[in-house]
Parts: C-alpha cells; structure tokens; sequence
C-alpha cells in the first residue's frame, strides 16, 4: 500500500494511490507499507528513486543501516510492534533524498500509528523532510519510554506477588518474568540502534543546525532510557533469583517430607519384617497379646522419631 503525505501549514495531508495512478511531486512523505513489486516500480519510476529489497533492509551490519550515497541517506531502525503473544522489532527503512523521506516497512507499527494522529492534527509542526524524520524518532522514544513504564508496573506486580508468602503460582512467575526480560531485551535493542543512528547522523556531513536541539534531546533521552532499561533488567533478574530460590526450597521441603516419612516408616517396617520371619522358635507367635504386642511396638517406633524431629526443628 502507497500513502502519500502532503505539507499544509505545517500538517500532513495524507493521501492513498493505488498503481496506475499518478504520483504527486508535492509529495513530502511516500510511505510503502507491504509494497508489492509493482507498488515499488511505481514509486520509483515516478520520483526516479532506488529503493531497497526486503533482504536489504533487513541486513545488520552498520555499514548497510546507515549509509549516504548517490540515492541519499539511507537509515534501516528497528521498531517494537506487538504479535499475538510476543514483542517484536521489526526494521524499517527511511530514505531521505530529494527533499522527500520514503520510507518502507512490512509492519502495522504503533509509533507511525501515533505520529500519523498527532501529525494530522497539527501537534506536531513540520517544515521538511529533516524535520518530519526527527519528528517521527521522538515520537519512537516516547512510545519506548511508556513501554518501558509499563514493564516497570508489571514487575511491581510480580515483586508483591512474589513477597506476599503464597508460592502456589512461582512457575507462572519465572515465565512472566521471561516474558518481560525478553521484552526488556528487545526494547534494548531499540535503543542501542538509535544510539548507532544519532552518532551516524552527526558524521553523516549533513546539515543539521535547524535539528541539533532535537538530536541532542533525542541522545540524552536514549543514553536515560538505556539506563532505565539496565535497571528493570537487574530488578527483574533480582526477582527472578528469588523465585528460583524459592522454587528450590520447596522443593527441598517436599524432598524432607518424604525423608522424614521413610525415615518414620523404617522402624515399624523393620518391626513388621521381623514378626515376618518364618522361624518356629519366637515366643510371641503363641502369645494371646502377641498380636496387639506387634501393633503398638510399630506405633511407637513410628511416634519416637516424629518427637525426636520436633524436638530437633527438622519439622
């Protein structure tokens, strides 16, 4: 799908062309999400720009994420969007050339979502294509941030549940926290790719004057946010630890219990084996209590070492 953005005081008019038709020159904004290899023909035939493969895009190497050439600046960044049960980044690709940023992606993504709304009512003030790229990063940190916020709340959550005594659910938890590191992780990621991006854009020979304030905002906001992230992760891992902990000393509760029952049920065992034996000569065979005898002799090697336990604090 191709969606053009037009500059109107300031705001993005947004405007969908299907192939066929014909592309606009005022176009400030050319925004391919899915694009068929028709829809990418188009756009390229029309503003005479090269764009990108899917294996392109997805390359890791800095030197293919950021790189300037006769095509204009090219910038690949990963963006968090959440599948049915997971996060993932997924790369999107800004070219910025001609006075226009292109830009391609395989992926409904929040920030883009947010950026669009916020851009359409004339929150955010845009003149070109500098400010419209810097405009959509600030938009990515915010929504990072409130990510990030939220899987602070979550481990909060899990910090109570994991301190309230109850340890009926501690799996739950240990894959609850998986969960969240993994999220944690993956919003790492994020930001360390921006971290490359900024020092790219400040080498990149552009001019950047009218932006520095934004850039260097933008580079403080991530150097916190990294910081922040380092300590949800300690925070989680921390409980994490304590969970195992915890899993473990039931675990040894459960492997006590069953000791100390052998360890009851040994005596009596013993007892029972040996009016068990088969010899002719043992007095207590003929005797009319010998029975009752054998009974209360089990109880009470069962009972003596259940006391002695107790009296030890083994129980």
């Amino acid at each position: 799908m191709i969606t053009l953005y037009k500059l109107v005081d300031t705001h993005l008019v947004a405007t969908q062309v299907a192939c066929g038709e014909p592309m606009p020159m005022d176009a400030l904004w050319v925004d391919l999400l899915n694009p068929t290899a028709e829809e990418k023909s188009l756009v390229s035939r029309a503003y005479s720009q090269l764009l990108p493969s899917a294996e392109d895009v997805q390359e890791i190497e800095a030197s293919s994420r950021f790189f300037v050439d006769e095509q204009g600046l090219h910038i690949r960044s990963y963006f968090l969007f959440q599948a049915p049960d997971h996060f993932e980044n997924a790369t999107m690709a800004f070219i910025l050339n001609q006075g226009r940023l292109f830009t391609i992606r395989h992926e409904k993504l929040e920030s883009i979502h947010v950026f669009k709304q916020r851009a359409a009512t004339g929150a955010i003030k845009i003149k070109d294509n500098f400010d419209l790229i810097f405009a959509l990063f600030e938009v990515k940190v915010d929504r990072l941030a409130d990510r990030l916020e939220l899987l602070q709340s979550e481990i909060d959550n899990i910090s109570r549940d994991v301190y309230d005594g109850d340890n009926r659910n501690l799996e739950q938890i240990v894959l609850r926290l998986g969960a969240l590191q993994d999220t944690n992780d993956k919003i790492r990621l994020g930001m360390h790719d921006m971290q490359r991006l900024f020092s790219f854009f400040k080498r990149s020979g552009y001019d950047l004057k009218k932006n520095l304030p934004i850039l260097q905002s933008l580079i403080e906001d991530i150097d916190s946010l990294v910081q922040y992230s380092t300590f949800l992760f300690d925070k989680s891992d921390s409980l994490l630890n304590v969970t195992i902990g915890l899993i473990s000393s039931e675990q040894n509760k459960i492997i006590r219990i069953f000791s100390i029952i052998s360890v009851v049920f040994m005596p009596p065992t013993l007892v029972a084996s040996l009016y068990g034996m088969n010899f002719e000569v043992m007095p207590e065979l003929h005797w009319p209590y010998g029975y009752f005898f054998a009974l209360a002799l089990m109880l009470v090697s069962a009972i003596v070492p259940y006391l002695l336990f107790k009296l030890k604090g083994w129980l």
